[in-house]
């Protein structure tokens, strides 16, 4: 792994397993490994330059018999079971993590921690391990990170994440101080609010009447980085919803992304957009897609969800899914004008498991993409679902949930609805004004979220352990 920026991403489940297997009531320190998945990001795509990740995969104890002495000050153990944990690192290509406290300090690497940690690193290297990552919990909640690239060289964590009911993010260079732009909500969240918004790196994917209100929210909340994804182009039945777009659009034949690129950098706001006019499965956006600390699923495709459903997993990148489903009163019949947000990550039920994504539409869309005359030969033999009608669309509803969908980012971020952190399944009703949570179970054969071993898994081949 070569010398790029680091980031380090705890799921909250692996963290709250962490801090119990650390705390000690003596004060003294304490000791875990972690087996961490890794993305290797070739370009950043705000930056151009080489980016990794860390994504928590499995926390494993240290043995009780392996502890030989802990104070406040030290702990040593065993290194029986630091052979054991870098066996399996090696073969399932994960990379090997240690974490220890320092209960009545700061969060930093002292000397000794150096010293040590150099010799592991070393023995490391000669098991054929690609890493190895460390990691201390200091006072407060503080946290420092590291991976030895090299048996002599770090790289510093540039960011640590927990990411769960709640998104924390600490970067290691705080971003600046935007002044008076954002002077009215920090008097709202406080400045801190600002700052961790201004570091935030968003992906947008689809840029119609959900997704562009989406990106211009963000841009007007003061996120910095925004990557916004969608092949399609402007269509003049797409100008009641899509913010942003003109006729003039149309007839140029202007890209949807290109449109918000243009309006979000018109605004002077100081966003850093960047922009991928292809299909989200499409492996150009990947190196887009692991960049993100959050992603919006703002399309109507299905096999584009089950991309990102996998995705949330793998890589620890929390989704929040916007759909919507209008249906005109008819026959007697009321209208069925209904909104969804639906925050998916490790420890939430998916988007299959909920029942937003048909897999036999899914199916069929991956078949029309990848051979059309083969699709069109099933659709009128009836093996496929065709296209349809288009769906009604209404600016006012499109965007109202577009709202709901960066107001559950806002609660992730500063709780300010209470401690329980983002809604996992928020409906929105609007023929009948109201606002339900609705959740369910894992389904036992569900492929993502039935067990934890898509969680924090990072790279594998075939990307996202999806043939075909």
């Amino acid at each position: 792994m070569s010398a790029a920026a680091l980031d380090i991403v705890l799921l909250e489940p692996h963290e709250a397993a962490l801090r119990s297997l650390l705390h000690r009531d003596d004060g003294a320190e304490a000791s875990a490994y972690v087996l961490f998945g890794r993305a290797d990001i070739s370009a950043d795509p705000w930056s151009g330059l080489p980016r990794a990740r860390l994504i928590s995969h499995e926390v494993i104890p240290v043995a009780a018999d392996e502890m030989v002495s802990a104070s406040p000050v030290h702990v040593t153990w065993s290194t029986r079971g630091f052979m054991r944990v870098l066996g399996v690192a090696k073969e399932r290509g994960l990379v090997a993590g240690l974490v220890h406290t320092h209960p009545n300090a700061a969060a930093f690497f002292s000397d000794q921690d150096d010293r040590n940690e150099a010799e592991l690193a070393r023995t490391t290297f000669n098991k054929g391990v690609s890493g190895l990552a460390s990691m201390v919990f200091g006072r407060d909640d503080a946290m420092a990170g590291r991976l030895w690239i090299a048996p002599g060289e770090t790289v510093t964590a540039s960011s640590i994440s927990l990411v769960g009911s709640q998104i924390k993010i600490a970067r290691a260079e705080a971003a600046a101080d935007e002044g008076q732009f954002l002077a009215r909500q920090a008097a709202l969240f406080g400045r801190g609010f600002n700052t961790v918004v201004r570091g935030l790196r968003v992906g947008v994917v689809g840029g119609g009447g959900t997704g562009s209100a989406v990106a211009m929210l963000l841009a007007r909340l003061g996120v910095g980085f925004l990557g916004l994804m969608d092949k399609d182009t402007i269509d003049v039945t797409n100008l009641n919803r899509v913010h942003g777009s003109r006729a003039a659009d149309v007839a140029a034949g202007l890209a949807k992304v290109d449109i918000l690129a243009r309006e979000t950098r018109a605004a002077g706001l100081g966003t850093q957009v960047v922009t991928k006019k292809e299909w989200v499965g499409h492996p150009d956006l990947r190196d887009l897609l692991r960049s993100c600390d959050v992603l919006f699923g703002c399309t109507d495709d299905h096999q584009g969800r089950l991309t990102l459903n996998r995705l949330a997993h793998y890589y620890g990148i929390p989704l929040i899914d916007v759909g919507l489903r209008m249906r005109a009163a008819r026959s007697g019949a009321d209208f069925d004008m209904t909104g969804r947000v639906s925050m998916i990550r490790p420890g939430n039920p998916c988007l299959m498991c909920l029942g937003v994504v048909d897999t036999r539409r899914a199916a069929a869309e991956g078949l029309r993409r990848s051979d059309p005359a083969e699709f069109e030969r099933r659709k009128a033999e009836a093996y496929v679902d065709g296209g349809g009608d288009p769906s009604p669309a209404v600016v006012t509803f499109t965007t109202a949930i577009a709202c709901a969908a960066v107001d559950e980012l806002i609660q992730g971020l500063t709780s300010f609805r209470g401690p329980g952190g983002m809604t996992h399944n928020r409906i929105r009703r609007f023929d009948r004004v109201e606002d339900r949570s609705m959740t369910c179970r894992p389904v036992a054969s569900c492929p993502v979220c039935a067990s934890q071993a898509s969680w924090g898994r990072g790279d594998v081949n075939p990307f996202l352990g999806v043939i075909g």
